[in-house]
């Protein structure tokens, strides 16, 4: 069965960079670090903070992308983007499944 795609191609048009630390370790005791450039469908937001000094604006974001953007990595933990020339540091990540167990989008939430 051919499950319908949530997030679409033809709306991903936000260039990306994404640098994805993995849990491990290399032979050399470097982390294990994945990297790609994407198209995605980016979207965000702010939020104020107001703490007893002053106040705080909070922007977070989220960027969707079609399929699996790192198939061999089992967890989106951890990592940075640079989006729109800003650096900006993974907060979480998701793959979202079908059914069947493929993914369908995949989606990163950003600080």
């Amino acid at each position: 069965m051919k499950f319908p795609c949530l997030v679409h191609k033809r709306l991903c048009k936000t260039p990306i960079e994404v640098f994805l630390y993995d849990e491990g370790i290399t032979e050399d005791g470097e982390p294990i670090t994945y990297d790609g450039s994407f198209k995605c469908n980016y979207q965000d937001s702010a939020k104020t903070i107001l703490t007893d000094e002053k106040k705080l604006v909070q922007i977070t974001g989220r960027a969707f992308f079609v399929g699996d953007i790192f198939p061999d990595v089992p967890t989106l933990s951890g990592g940075e983007v640079v989006i729109f020339g800003e650096k900006r540091m993974i907060e979480s990540g998701m793959k979202a499944r079908n059914p069947d167990g493929t993914v369908n989008y995949t989606r990163l939430d950003l600080r």
